[in-house]
C-alpha cells in the first residue's frame, strides 16, 4: 500500500501552515493560514494562495515577518510542534541581498 504522506512520488510533505506553526515561525496556525491565503508566502519563488500547499525538504519559503522578509530552506519536516531548539533543526535561515 502506498504511503499517504508521500504524495505522487515526490517524498513526504506537510501543509505549509502546519510547517510554519510547527517550527515556530508563526505564533499560531491561523496566522500561518491567513498569510498563505492572502498570498503573502512564496514557495520556491511561486506565490501561493492556499494553506494546504505541500512543503518538502529542500523547499525555499519566503514570507513577511514583522518589518522584514525572511527566507528559509526546509531541511526536515517536523512531526509535532516541539521545543524551539528542535524546531530550528528543521530549517536554515538564508540572508537576502548581502
Amino acid at each position: 500500500m502506498a504511503d499517504p504522506i508521500a504524495g505522487a512520488g515526490h517524498g513526504p510533505s506537510l501543509r505549509i501552515d502546519k510547517f510554519l506553526w510547527f517550527v515556530r515561525l508563526c505564533k499560531s496556525r491561523s496566522t500561518a493560514q491567513r498569510l498563505a491565503e492572502d498570498g503573502h508566502i512564496r514557495l520556491n519563488g511561486r506565490r501561493i494562495e492556499r494553506a494546504h500547499a505541500p512543503v518538502r525538504a529542500g523547499d525555499l519559503i519566503t514570507f513577511p515577518h514583522g518589518d522584514t522578509v525572511r527566507v528559509v530552506r526546509v531541511t526536515a519536516l517536523p512531526l509535532r510542534r516541539g521545543a524551539a531548539a528542535e524546531a530550528q533543526d528543521c530549517y536554515e535561515e538564508l540572508t537576502v541581498g548581502e
